[in-house]
């Protein structure tokens, strides 16, 4: 079975963003931020989603990822 696999860490090293910067702009704890850049999550709402996509001026599929392994 396949997995999503989060790729925030990288978008945010493109755009050269820091972790609390992002949570700033986004509206989201440090924390709960966190946990998105390391993969230790499950869920995420749209509306989080849409924030950080807004935020880093990106489109889902650059934070999102699908692997088959």
């Amino acid at each position: 079975m396949g997995q999503i696999i989060l790729r925030l860490d990288r978008v945010m090293a493109d755009r050269k963003i820091s972790l609390n910067e992002l949570a700033d702009r986004v509206g989201v704890s440090n924390v709960n931020l966190s946990k998105m850049k390391n993969g230790k999550i499950s869920a995420i709402r749209f509306s989080t989603l849409e924030a950080i996509c807004e935020a880093l001026d990106c489109q889902p599929g650059d934070i999102l990822e699908y692997s088959k392994e």
